[in-house]
Protein backbone atom coordinates (compact mmCIF):
# COMPACT_ATOMS: atom_id res chain seq x y z
CA UNK A 1 0.00 0.00 0.00
CA UNK A 2 1.50 3.34 -0.93
CA UNK A 3 1.43 6.53 0.80
CA UNK A 4 -1.08 7.90 -1.52
CA UNK A 5 -3.40 5.31 -0.72
CA UNK A 6 -3.33 5.90 2.86
CA UNK A 7 -3.99 9.58 2.26
CA UNK A 8 -6.74 8.75 0.33
CA UNK A 9 -8.14 6.60 3.19
CA UNK A 10 -7.63 8.99 5.76
CA UNK A 11 -9.37 11.73 4.00
CA UNK A 12 -12.31 9.60 3.14
CA UNK A 13 -12.75 8.07 6.21
CA UNK A 14 -12.14 12.09 7.79
CA UNK A 15 -15.33 12.86 5.20
CA UNK A 16 -17.23 10.68 6.60
CA UNK A 17 -16.64 11.44 10.08
CA UNK A 18 -17.77 14.82 8.75
CA UNK A 19 -21.01 13.58 7.22
CA UNK A 20 -22.05 11.62 10.18
CA UNK A 21 -21.21 14.17 13.18
CA UNK A 22 -24.35 17.46 12.93
CA UNK A 23 -21.56 19.58 14.70
CA UNK A 24 -18.97 19.09 12.07
CA UNK A 25 -20.98 19.58 9.30
CA UNK A 26 -22.40 22.33 11.09
CA UNK A 27 -19.23 24.20 11.26
CA UNK A 28 -17.99 22.99 7.94
CA UNK A 29 -21.49 25.07 6.50
CA UNK A 30 -20.72 28.21 8.82
CA UNK A 31 -17.27 28.17 7.47
CA UNK A 32 -18.05 28.22 3.47
CA UNK A 33 -20.81 30.77 4.56
CA UNK A 34 -17.91 33.36 6.26
CA UNK A 35 -16.19 32.81 3.15
CA UNK A 36 -18.56 33.48 0.93
CA UNK A 37 -19.19 36.71 2.34
CA UNK A 38 -15.65 37.55 2.76
CA UNK A 39 -15.60 37.22 -0.49
CA UNK A 40 -18.15 39.14 -1.92
CA UNK A 41 -17.31 41.82 0.48
CA UNK A 42 -13.63 41.72 -1.37
CA UNK A 43 -15.32 42.04 -4.53
CA UNK A 44 -17.43 44.72 -3.81
CA UNK A 45 -14.07 46.31 -2.35
CA UNK A 46 -11.99 45.83 -5.32
CA UNK A 47 -15.06 47.64 -7.25
CA UNK A 48 -15.13 50.49 -5.29
CA UNK A 49 -11.53 51.30 -5.62
CA UNK A 50 -9.90 49.22 -2.73
CA UNK A 51 -6.81 47.32 -3.72
CA UNK A 52 -5.64 49.56 -5.99
CA UNK A 53 -3.66 52.85 -5.65
CA UNK A 54 -5.48 55.31 -7.55
CA UNK A 55 -4.94 59.07 -9.16
CA UNK A 56 -7.61 61.49 -8.51
CA UNK A 57 -7.06 64.69 -10.96
CA UNK A 58 -10.02 66.56 -8.96
CA UNK A 59 -9.20 67.82 -5.76
CA UNK A 60 -13.41 68.43 -5.03
CA UNK A 61 -13.03 64.30 -5.76
CA UNK A 62 -10.50 63.58 -3.40
CA UNK A 63 -12.18 65.41 -0.61
CA UNK A 64 -15.51 63.34 -1.09
CA UNK A 65 -13.63 60.56 -0.71
CA UNK A 66 -11.77 61.27 2.30
CA UNK A 67 -15.16 62.58 3.80
CA UNK A 68 -17.21 59.03 2.50
CA UNK A 69 -14.48 56.65 3.10
CA UNK A 70 -13.59 55.44 7.09
CA UNK A 71 -9.76 54.89 6.05
CA UNK A 72 -7.70 56.58 3.10
CA UNK A 73 -4.31 57.30 2.36
CA UNK A 74 -3.00 60.35 0.32
CA UNK A 75 -0.31 60.88 -1.38
CA UNK A 76 -0.06 64.60 -2.48
CA UNK A 77 3.07 64.44 -5.17
CA UNK A 78 4.63 65.76 -7.77
CA UNK A 79 5.10 64.00 -10.78
CA UNK A 80 8.90 64.79 -11.29
CA UNK A 81 9.92 64.41 -8.11
CA UNK A 82 12.25 61.22 -7.89
CA UNK A 83 10.84 61.04 -3.63
CA UNK A 84 7.68 61.11 -5.24
CA UNK A 85 7.96 58.07 -7.26
CA UNK A 86 9.80 56.02 -4.81
CA UNK A 87 6.68 57.12 -2.18
CA UNK A 88 4.46 55.49 -5.20
CA UNK A 89 6.04 52.32 -5.80
CA UNK A 90 6.01 51.64 -2.22
CA UNK A 91 2.01 52.99 -1.72
CA UNK A 92 1.34 50.66 -4.78
CA UNK A 93 2.85 47.66 -2.78
CA UNK A 94 0.04 48.27 0.46
CA UNK A 95 -2.54 48.93 -1.46
CA UNK A 96 -2.56 45.70 -2.96
CA UNK A 97 -1.92 43.90 0.30
CA UNK A 98 -4.62 46.05 2.53
CA UNK A 99 -7.98 46.02 1.22
CA UNK A 100 -8.97 47.88 4.56
CA UNK A 101 -8.57 51.35 2.70
CA UNK A 102 -8.33 53.57 -0.22
CA UNK A 103 -4.92 54.86 -1.75
CA UNK A 104 -4.86 57.48 -3.89
CA UNK A 105 -2.56 60.31 -4.70
CA UNK A 106 -2.76 63.43 -6.55
CA UNK A 107 -0.62 65.83 -8.33
CA UNK A 108 0.27 68.79 -6.19
CA UNK A 109 -0.69 71.18 -9.02
CA UNK A 110 -4.50 70.05 -9.17
CA UNK A 111 -5.14 70.49 -6.13
CA UNK A 112 -4.05 74.69 -4.88
CA UNK A 113 -6.90 74.42 -2.29
CA UNK A 114 -5.72 71.10 -0.59
CA UNK A 115 -2.79 71.69 -0.22
CA UNK A 116 -3.18 75.64 1.45
CA UNK A 117 -5.69 74.52 3.63
CA UNK A 118 -3.46 71.24 4.53
CA UNK A 119 -0.02 72.64 4.82
CA UNK A 120 1.33 70.86 2.39
CA UNK A 121 4.73 72.41 1.94
CA UNK A 122 7.74 69.59 1.50
CA UNK A 123 7.04 66.34 -1.20
CA UNK A 124 6.27 63.76 -0.60
CA UNK A 125 3.56 64.34 1.65
CA UNK A 126 1.54 61.38 2.62
CA UNK A 127 -1.60 62.30 5.09
CA UNK A 128 -3.91 59.30 6.64
CA UNK A 129 -7.34 59.94 6.95
CA UNK A 130 -9.77 57.82 9.30
CA UNK A 131 -13.44 59.43 9.54
CA UNK A 132 -12.35 62.54 7.16
CA UNK A 133 -9.94 63.53 9.66
CA UNK A 134 -6.06 63.68 9.64
CA UNK A 135 -4.50 61.44 11.47
CA UNK A 136 -1.29 61.34 10.57
CA UNK A 137 1.36 62.65 7.88
CA UNK A 138 4.39 61.64 6.59
CA UNK A 139 6.76 64.57 5.24
CA UNK A 140 9.07 63.01 2.58
CA UNK A 141 10.54 59.98 4.40
CA UNK A 142 10.96 61.28 7.82
CA UNK A 143 10.07 58.64 10.38
CA UNK A 144 10.51 55.89 7.98
CA UNK A 145 14.41 54.93 8.31
CA UNK A 146 18.21 56.05 8.14
CA UNK A 147 18.53 56.07 4.28
CA UNK A 148 17.41 60.00 3.11
CA UNK A 149 16.94 58.25 -0.85
CA UNK A 150 14.60 55.29 0.40
CA UNK A 151 12.90 53.10 2.84
CA UNK A 152 11.25 49.68 3.22
CA UNK A 153 7.93 48.78 2.77
CA UNK A 154 7.36 47.61 5.95
CA UNK A 155 8.18 50.53 7.37
CA UNK A 156 5.63 52.88 6.00
CA UNK A 157 3.18 49.67 6.19
CA UNK A 158 3.99 50.14 10.59
CA UNK A 159 3.30 53.63 10.51
CA UNK A 160 0.12 53.51 9.01
CA UNK A 161 -0.88 50.29 11.33
CA UNK A 162 0.26 52.92 14.12
CA UNK A 163 -1.82 55.09 12.88
CA UNK A 164 -5.10 53.54 12.73
CA UNK A 165 -5.59 53.82 9.35
CA UNK A 166 -4.46 50.34 8.36
CA UNK A 167 -5.97 47.16 10.49
CA UNK A 168 -2.62 45.03 10.86
CA UNK A 169 0.98 44.71 10.35
CA UNK A 170 0.99 42.00 7.28
CA UNK A 171 5.01 42.42 6.36
CA UNK A 172 5.29 43.07 3.10
CA UNK A 173 8.25 44.16 1.52
CA UNK A 174 8.79 46.35 -1.59
CA UNK A 175 7.54 43.63 -4.13
CA UNK A 176 4.15 43.18 -2.41
CA UNK A 177 5.41 39.96 -0.79
CA UNK A 178 5.36 38.81 2.96
CA UNK A 179 8.57 39.67 4.37
CA UNK A 180 11.22 36.66 5.46
CA UNK A 181 12.72 38.45 8.15
CA UNK A 182 10.65 38.64 11.67
CA UNK A 183 10.14 41.89 12.77
CA UNK A 184 9.08 40.99 16.79
CA UNK A 185 12.56 40.20 16.78
CA UNK A 186 13.46 43.53 15.91
CA UNK A 187 11.47 44.93 17.97
CA UNK A 188 12.70 43.97 20.77
CA UNK A 189 16.17 44.76 19.86
CA UNK A 190 17.44 41.85 18.70
CA UNK A 191 20.48 41.88 16.83
CA UNK A 192 20.37 39.48 13.40
CA UNK A 193 24.13 38.75 14.22
CA UNK A 194 23.20 36.76 17.35
CA UNK A 195 22.14 34.33 15.31
CA UNK A 196 25.00 34.04 13.60
CA UNK A 197 27.51 30.48 14.05
CA UNK A 198 31.50 32.00 14.31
Amino acid sequence: MSASDDEDALFASLENETENDPTLSHLREARIQALATELARAKTQRNEGYGTYNQIKDEKALMEITTSTKNCIVHFYKPDFNRCRVMDGHLDTLAAVHLEARFLKIDVEHAPFLVTKLGVKVLPCVIAFVGGVSVDRVVGFEGLGFDPDGFETGALEKRLVGAGVLEGFKGVDGRGKRAVREEKRQDEGEDDEDDEWD
